[in-house]
């Protein structure tokens, strides 16, 4: 085979221009030196290249300073291993950046450099005036920053100032060693990790890195990492593991970098394996956000027994600004996405994920950077005391409990006050909407309800919520029903009119308006084209009253039939009626007859005369237990007298509407009673209640004369010495009842509650 010789060649133009030293050094490899492999590919060996000769240029770079200088300054804090790091201070101080909330500040701070300015320059004394600048700059410092909203905290967690984890490790470490690399071919520079020394005692320590300025945050990708360095992280991790280290992480990101190259490469894996591994490490873990905390890229270096978060920091699973997006289709309403993702420290607290605050001076922890870190250093202390106690085993469960807890409830357990004032209220369906079958179906199945607990001797129903409803769907159709006829504007003027009423007082014009508007009203309602939906609500409405009514009252006689049961039993096991019962029973058997028509008189007359005895001993025995017993009453005289007690009380109602009717005065004040209750009806106020009080006075006192009057104190004394005569002979005590309601019924007119 033949072979090129070594005589110098000389290439110049645009081939010598694309050779690279990787080309000529890779030659070397076949036994031809300084030759490119392009060359070889394209060149033809013979006679006339003889004489060639090649030349290569190798580019000069500055030598990297690894792993530490020739000639270390051995006063640099750290000691030599601090060169391990790039990481330097910048040589100039960062350009001050005002937030928008905080121009106000930078306003009263222009004013204090003006007047310290003109001080200067006049000589003058100014000092009282710049320690009251001053002491304002401080209070509205204060008063800003204890009252900062969630889009605040995320702006101040953003801060280009806001120091860097690099930061606050070299201000907290004694030593400081930073490791490099994921022995997979690639160093990832938005993760930083590295040993270091706190106070003696060794701890891995890793987190994001963000970049100081323009040029920093690009070389960092912004903080955003790639699968190389979660899997960077993940092998420090493991190191930090065998050798027992515990490890600290610092979060700040606004999450993985979510590029094609990084999908390809395997970022969701990356991140699942860091998290997998996190729970099985044996060394405590604290984990502490001091930017902000975006998604599963924080997450993959975050599952720590312990969860720290800066005072303005933020941890959130979407940026408010992508939640905003998605929900209100605009970054605009970023500020409403960051209040209710909740994502500040202190809500996060509440929720118990994470488990302390770190504080940050006033202004944020780039006011003060150095007491930030001191902060840091205090927690990450007392965060590992208190884990570094318990053995691998609690360690672990600690962990896991930590995140199993997060977004855990449990049914039926009563809701804490705190959390319920949040919760969204049960709404009840709009009224109008409620089919008259549904309605229909409930009254039946109250009515049904009724009927089930009255046979099993005890009612505890609550009928009020259906009653509720009913009058909410009555008010719906009558304001329907107003709308339709034309009357609601009308009604609304009317209200506003009554509004503007000095003391309640009602003229006599408003009286007459109300009355006309109420008769158009109750003419015109049968035409309503709702008429009929009404007309069946109220129905509805009338049965479940009725149904309330019995309920009510069944309810009050249980306890007394129960008693009446009891003594009767107690007679009827008396050794004498017993007898004589059991005695009539046997004459009964023989007498062989089915009916009582068919005793004879003998029979019939002990008969009577055994249940005259059973009913005077039965009397006496609810006497001696406190209940009266009047007399006993036949069913047809006691619906005579009912009957003349309704008549007698139908009269009065009469006699009082013609009084009303005839006393415009008394009419007025009842229609002003009217109007009080309706209008306090839910709430009424101590004022609202005693002038309701004194209105009811002034109306008794208006109808008293009626009650008085010589006919109906004739017809009631007639009706007394009736039923008296009914009770044979008693003093007719059992129609107090009735005319206590013939009564009552006076009131009807009035009692408008």
């Amino acid at each position: 085979m033949a072979s090129v010789s070594q005589s110098p060649v000389n290439f110049s133009g645009s081939l010598s221009s694309a050779t690279s030293a990787s080309d000529l050094l890779r030659s070397s490899i076949n036994g031809v030196n300084g030759v490119p492999l392009q060359t070889l590919g394209k060149g033809h060996v013979g006679p006339r290249r003889k004489g060639l000769n090649i030349v290569a240029k190798v580019r000069k770079v500055k030598k990297h300073e690894y792993p530490w200088p020739q000639d270390p300054d051995p006063n640099v804090k750290g000691g030599v291993l601090s060169h391990l790091s790039p990481f330097k201070p910048l040589k100039e101080k960062p350009k001050p950046v005002t937030l928008e909330f905080e121009k106000p500040l930078m306003d009263l701070q222009k004013k204090i450099i003006d007047v310290q300015k003109m001080a200067n320059e006049t000589g003058l004394d100014f000092s009282d005036q710049i320690i009251s600048l001053e002491n304002k700059y401080q209070q509205a410092l204060k008063d800003l920053y204890t009252h900062l909203t969630p889009i605040q905290r995320v702006n101040i967690a953003r801060h280009p100032n806001r120091p860097t984890f690099l930061d606050h490790v070299f201000n907290i470490t004694d030593k400081f060693v930073e490791l490099h690399g994921d022995r997979a071919g690639y160093d990832d520079p938005a993760v930083v990790t590295g040993i270091g020394t706190i106070d003696g005692r060794r701890f891995m320590f890793m987190g994001h890195q963000k970049g100081r300025n323009t040029k920093e945050n690009i070389q960092r990708n912004f903080g955003m990492p790639t699968p190389h360095g979660y899997r960077k992280a993940l092998r420090m991790m493991y190191y930090a593991d065998h050798h027992g280290f515990p490890i600290v992480t610092f979060i700040d990101t606004p999450g993985a970098f979510a590029d094609l190259k990084s999908e390809e490469l395997g970022q969701g894996e990356a991140i699942a394996h860091n998290l997998r591994t996190m729970f099985g490490l044996k060394v405590p873990i604290v984990s502490i956000v001091m930017g902000e905390g975006g998604s599963g890229g924080a997450l993959a270096i975050g599952c720590a027994n312990k969860l720290l978060m800066l005072e303005n920091a933020v941890f959130y699973v979407a940026s408010p600004e992508a939640c905003a997006a998605i929900l209100w289709k605009t970054a605009k309403a970023s500020p409403k996405a960051a209040e209710k993702l909740k994502i500040t420290a202190n809500e996060l607290c509440k929720l118990q994920i994470a488990d302390g605050i770190i504080p940050e001076p006033l202004g944020g922890a780039h006011a003060d950077p150095h007491w930030t870190s001191e902060q840091i250093k205090k927690a990450i202390l007392e965060s590992m005391d208190e884990l570094q106690t318990m053995g691998t085993e609690e360690l672990l469960r600690h962990r896991m409990l930590k995140f199993r807890k997060i977004g855990g409830f449990q049914e039926g357990l009563p809701v804490e006050p705190e959390k319920k004032v949040n919760m969204k209220r049960k709404e009840e369906p709009r009224p109008g909407l409620i089919s008259d079958k549904v309605l229909q179906g409930e009254v039946n199945k109250l009515k049904e309800q009724i009927m089930k607990a009255k046979e099993s001797s005890s009612i505890d129903m609550d009928q009020n919520g259906l009653i509720e409803k009913l009058q909410r769907e009555i008010n719906y159709e009558f304001s329907e029903a107003a709308k339709a006829l034309g009357i609601e504007e009308k009604l609304s003027q009317m209200r506003e009119e009554f509004a503007k009423v000095e003391n309640g007082q009602l003229t006599s014009g408003q009286i007459e308006n109300l009355e006309r508007l109420k008769n158009e009203f109750n003419e015109k309602l049968e035409t309503a084209p709702n008429y009929g939906r009404l007309k069946y609500k109220l129905s509805l409405l009338k049965e479940i009253t009725e149904a309330k009514v019995f309920a009510e009252n069944y309810k009050k006689t249980l306890p007394l039939k129960a008693k009446v049961n009891e003594k009767f039993k107690e007679v009827l096991e008396k050794s004498t009626l017993k007898q004589k019962i059991e005695n009539l029973k046997a004459e009964v058997e023989k007498s062989d007859v089915s009916s009582i028509e068919e005793f004879d008189q003998d029979l019939k007359e002990k008969v009577l005369e055994v249940r005259e005895e059973v009913e005077s001993e039965f009397i006496n025995a609810l006497e001696s237990s406190g209940v009266h017993v009047t007399s006993k009453i036949g069913q047809s005289s006691m619906s005579l007298v009912k009957a003349k007690v309704d008549e007698l009380n139908a009269e009065i109602n009469q006699i009082i509407q013609d009084v009303i009717e005839s006393t415009p005065d008394l009419k007025s004040k009842i229609e002003m009673l009217k109007l009080e209750v309706v209008k306090d009806k839910n709430t009424p106020s101590k004022e609202s209640k005693e002038k309701i009080e004194a209105l009811q006075q002034q109306i008794k006192e208006g109808v008293a004369d009626v009650m008085s009057s010589a006919a109906i104190k004739e017809k009631y004394e007639q009706l007394q010495a009736e039923l008296a005569e009914l009770s044979g002979g008693s003093d007719g005590s059992l129609i107090k009842e009735p005319i206590n309601k013939t009564r009552r019924g006076c009131t009807e007119f009035w009692n408008v509650d």
